[in-house]
Formats: structure tokens, C-alpha cells, sequence
């Protein structure tokens, strides 16, 4: 698999994670209560912070040829 197939699908991971974080965070603020609640948003939060990271990784990596 050459390097560009590579970070396409890591981009596609942090995409993913990314629709994991909204999902999670509308369950924690508006279905949940309680130690639930925190626990999915902490989730949340951490995949968000993830999917930021590789996504920053994978634009400023800049391009592959």
C-alpha cells in the first residue's frame, strides 16, 4: 500500500472519529444523566481531541507523490 492509500484511510479514521464525538456528546448532554453522562462525554471529548490531531497530521504533512 503506498503512502498516499495510507493516510487517505487515516483520514478517513479521524473523519470517523470525528462523527463518534458529535454523536456523544448529544447522548451525553441530552439523553443521559448522571456518571453515564460523563463518561460518554469524556469519550467524546478525547475523540475529538484524536481526530484533531490526525487530521492537523495529515494536512500539514503536506503532499505525497
Amino acid at each position: 500500500m503506498s503512502l498516499s492509500m495510507l493516510k487517505m484511510w487515516v483520514s478517513f479514521a479521524g473523519i470517523i472519529l470525528l462523527f463518534v464525538a458529535v454523536g456523544f456528546i448529544y447522548l451525553s448532554r441530552y439523553k443521559l444523566k448522571g456518571i453515564l453522562s460523563v463518561i460518554f462525554a469524556i469519550i467524546a471529548y478525547l475523540s475529538f481531541i484524536i481526530a484533531a490531531l490526525i487530521i492537523f497530521y495529515i494536512v500539514f504533512s503536506g503532499p505525497t507523490g
